[in-house]
């Protein structure tokens, strides 16, 4: 029997995301939390897989939005630029001048499945998609910013989230938006949609444990 690449996906996104909230609640918190880069990796991989058409284009625009988040989180980890005063912690791996390789692909995965739905809600008109692709993230970043000290991703000066923080996201979010709707050409929605769905509900839950 054949197995649809998409249904499995979707199975495996929602059993590692539930499954590290029920590792996370009720049995280990700190091992749990150290599995972040496994868990980055593969949901990377899987979104890649399951993208409808991967030509040069495409793997530009994921290369750019790459090292658009490097760039960003470059300064504002070392400058204090856009988001404010913060620093990584050990759970998202190694890092390049302060900043952990997998940040660039945190900020490819919530651009990829953000610009995908907000495409398909605005049906296909582009600069809608970018505004609502880019409000999407902020969703996202709204319930990671309380737990993302107790998981050691990153934390503010002071432990507060300053306001600039979520005005550097949606400026970040704009250009990494504009950058996938003019140059991913073809865009899938049904595994983008449940990894979006599977993030927040993981974050939501999470906030609960502060």
């Amino acid at each position: 029997m054949k197995i649809n690449k998409t249904y499995f996906s979707i199975f495996l996104i929602w059993l590692v995301h539930i499954s590290g909230l029920l590792g996370l609640f009720f049995y280990d918190f700190i091992f749990f939390a150290s599995f972040t880069p496994i868990n980055l990796f593969l949901t990377s991989l899987l979104l890649m897989v399951n993208q409808i058409k991967l030509k040069r284009v495409e793997l530009f625009c994921i290369v750019l939005i790459f090292w658009t988040g490097i760039f960003v989180e470059f300064l504002g980890v070392n400058y204090g630029l856009l988001f404010g005063e913060y620093s990584y912690g050990k759970n998202l791996g190694p890092k390049l001048f302060g900043v952990p390789f997998l940040i660039g692909m945190n900020w490819v995965i919530l651009t990829t499945i953000s610009g995908s739905i907000s495409s398909f809600l605005s049906k296909g008109n582009k600069i809608i998609s970018i505004i609502l692709g880019s409000i999407l993230m902020l969703i996202i970043d709204f319930f990671i910013e309380p737990v993302a000290p107790m998981l050691d991703f990153w934390e503010f000066r002071n432990s507060i989230v300053p306001l600039s923080n979520y005005t550097g996201w949606l400026i970040t979010g704009f250009i990494t938006q504009s950058l996938y709707q003019y140059l991913f050409r073809e865009k899938e929605l049904k595994f983008s949609l449940n990894l979006y769905l599977a993030i927040f509900v993981f974050f939501l839950f999470l906030n609960f444990k502060i």
